[in-house]
């Protein structure tokens, strides 16, 4: 049984965490490279959200909602 949680911490640490590894690495040598990753994030997730507004806007300008109040049930 210690070997499968071995196991698990040896995934989660040698393999899924190198990308943060590398990234740890690379704010010490240069701040703006990390920053600049981080921003690029952001960036796609407004980017997303505003794709996903505008096509929330879209249906509800075609009126294909249904927005009567017993449309749903736990309402």
């Amino acid at each position: 049984m210690k070997k499968i949680f071995e196991g698990i911490a040896y995934i989660f640490e040698e393999i899924l965490f190198v990308p943060f590894n590398i990234l740890r690495q690379i704010e010490i040598d240069n701040w703006w490279v990390a920053n600049i990753i981080s921003w690029l994030f952001l960036f796609v997730g407004f980017c997303a959200a505003g794709y996903w507004i505008n096509k929330l806007r879209i249906f509800d300008q075609k009126g294909e909602e249904n927005k009567d109040p017993t449309a749903h049930s736990f309402l």
